[in-house]
Order: C-alpha cells, then sequence, then structure tokens
C-alpha cells in the first residue's frame, strides 16, 4: 500500500511570523483541496530566530506580563493553538505539521499522541530512553519531571495546524520568566543538558526526520522553502 506524502518544508533559522505566515499559506492551501489524494499536507520546521512567548486557547498572557516579557527583548504573540503560555527560541526545533487527518487515518486525538510518540522516538535515536509521554494535564514529552518538549494543536475541518517544540539546546533561562504551559512545580530541560553536550537543531534533524516517518507512517517529500 502506498504511504501518504507529506511535503517537507525546512525554513531554517526563521522569524516566528514566517513560520505563521507559511501555515496559513498551507491552511488555505488544503481547504481549497478537500478531495481526498495521497499528499495529506506539509510538515513546516524551523528553528526560531529570536526569543518569542506564546499564549494559547486556555489562557494567554495578561497586558502587564505582555510588557514584561518585551522588555527582557522578547516578542509575545497570542496564538489559536490549544495550551497556555510557552517559549520559542534558538536552539529549538520549531515543527508545525499542517495536515489533513482524513488522508492520514487519524483523529485528533491520535494526532496528538503521535507527535508526543515522534519526540520520544527522536530521544530514543539520541540515547534517552527515558523520555515519556504523561496523560493530562501533561501534554509533551518529558525526561522526569522535566519537560524536553511541549506539545500544543489547533484542528479545524480535519485540518491541523501548530504542533511541537523540542528542546535541542535552547536557552533555559528564558522559561524562569513565565510558568511553562500553566504546570507549577515542574521544569524544562534539553537534549544538550540530559546528553551533557552541545546538541544542536541541525544535528538532531535527520534523525527527527526519521521518527516522524516512522510515527505518522508517511513519506516526506522535500521542498524549498518559498522564501
Amino acid at each position: 500500500m502506498q504511504l501518504p506524502a507529506v511535503r517537507l518544508v525546512w525554513l531554517g533559522r526563521a522569524r516566528y511570523s514566517e513560520l505563521l505566515a507559511l501555515q496559513e499559506h498551507w491552511l488555505r492551501r488544503l481547504q481549497a483541496d478537500p478531495s481526498p489524494g495521497t499528499e495529506a499536507g506539509a510538515l513546516l520546521l524551523c528553528e526560531p530566530a529570536g526569543p518569542v512567548y506564546t499564549g494559547g486557547l486556555r489562557g494567554g498572557l495578561t497586558p502587564e506580563e505582555t510588557t514584561r516579557l518585551r522588555a527582557l527583548g522578547a516578542e509575545v504573540r497570542a496564538t489559536g493553538r490549544g495550551g497556555l503560555a510557552t517559549f520559542h527560541g534558538p536552539g529549538q526545533l520549531l515543527c508545525h505539521p499542517v495536515l489533513d487527518l482524513r488522508r492520514l487515518g487519524l483523529r485528533l486525538r491520535t494526532h496528538v499522541a503521535a507527535l508526543e510518540a515522534c519526540a520520544v522516538r527522536l530521544c530514543e535515536l539520541r540515547g534517552l530512553r527515558g523520555a515519556r509521554a504523561r496523560p493530562p494535564p501533561y501534554t509533551g514529552v518529558w525526561l522526569g519531571e522535566r519537560k524536553i518538549c511541549a506539545i500544543g494543536v489547533r484542528c479545524g475541518r480535519h485540518i491541523t495546524s501548530h504542533g511541537l517544540a523540542l528542546n535541542c539546546s535552547t536557552d533555559l533561562t528564558w522559561f524562569e520568566h513565565i510558568v511553562p504551559c500553566g504546570l507549577v512545580g515542574t521544569g524544562v530541560t534539553s537534549l544538550s543538558e540530559a546528553l551533557q553536550r552541545l546538541v544542536t537543531v541541525d544535528e538532531v534533524m535527520p534523525s527527527f526526520l526519521v521518527a516522524f516517518q516512522e510515527t505518522f507512517k508517511c513519506t516526506l517529500i522535500s521542498e524549498d522553502s518559498p522564501r
């Protein structure tokens, strides 16, 4: 049986606004072509070029918090994804799959589980066997009591957007200015911290793509960025 195809678009280091604009492009493209086919959408990947705090549908950042975070030199944005506030920045792999779940035979819940499984598999491929998903409200992937990968998605008319943020060599001090994902008493970690060496986004990309194809049971087709 032929596996569904997903377009791979790697933006490299890019502003968060560029990723959101490209996501909107792919959302319109999929919404305009609802007919069944072998292509299921696009996998949009980037490393944020600068620090960004984002809020989700379950809660954003107050005007006072926004002012405080912007004073640190960070961008602050509201988003349409699920979840609460989190941080994106250099050293982090951002993955936004814009997918028609019907073409992959997935429901929203299994899509989120597949994102978690993808991040767990990536950690395994990098030699970290203790990574695991946890039940709600602890969405994401964890090493012990610290989160290494945050997940927040949006889904409308069976088409997903947003996705996951995997800490590779992220400066974790940025997370100290918020309560990440609204979870008090938990911390964050990164591949670099867990493996005790510098692990860049470029280094983990091949393993991540393997993990994505395994968990989503699809074939990735490279496509140049439209920039």
